[in-house]
């Protein structure tokens, strides 16, 4: 990924601070409220763990159970388990019991859906 450093430069600031106001109250009718940038917020923290995505990412490909995942990941059952309590309780993952086991999935196509994305975008 291409890091662009502008911090000592003034390429993309207006030359003369001049807002239109018009512009102004249509993007913020559009805005959220503060909780749900609040709650956004700690959704997305979620996706800053690599342990976090890369199970993620292997359940975009199918449903596991957790010595599955331990097995892809080459991580131990504590490390998986600690990161899939995490995920559950964020409602990104679900299990199901098949007798002993647990098989994990994604709660939904939207959690493939901005994995892929942010996959996409960071490989442009």
């Amino acid at each position: 990924m291409e890091n662009n450093n502008l911090e000592n430069s003034n390429e993309g600031v207006c030359e003369v601070f001049d807002s239109h106001e018009d512009a102004v109250n249509r993007v913020k009718k559009r805005m959220s409220s503060e909780e749900e940038y609040a709650e956004l917020s700690e959704f997305f923290k979620i996706f800053g763990n690599p342990t976090r995505l890369k199970i993620i990412s292997l359940l975009t490909v199918e449903d596991l159970c957790v010595c599955d995942i331990c097995d892809a990941l080459e991580s131990n059952q504590t490390t998986v388990s600690n990161q899939l309590r995490i995920l559950r309780a964020n409602n990104l993952v679900k299990y199901q019991k098949e007798g002993k086991m647990a098989r994990y999935s994604l709660t939904d196509l939207h959690i493939e859906m901005i994995y892929k994305v942010g996959l996409e975008h960071i490989l442009e």
